[in-house]
């Protein structure tokens, strides 16, 4: 669902695609958090996704300034 999201914002919006990128990717990455934790994956798993949504997350905030 994030992709088709990715598409219509760079497509049809005519955002670019590091903006789109950029705005995106943090919620990704703690979807991708939220699925390790449901699945059962070990915890250092569930950290890692959620430590590498931090930094996408400052980088977007640093792009819009």
């Amino acid at each position: 669902m994030i992709l088709v999201e990715w598409v219509v914002l760079t497509q049809r919006l005519k955002w670019t695609v590091r903006a789109a990128t950029l705005r995106l990717l943090p919620g990704a990455m703690m979807l991708l958090a939220l699925r390790a934790a449901l699945t059962g994956l070990a915890w250092p798993w569930i950290a890692l996704a959620l430590a590498a949504s931090f930094p996408a997350h400052l980088a977007d905030l640093a792009r819009r300034r």
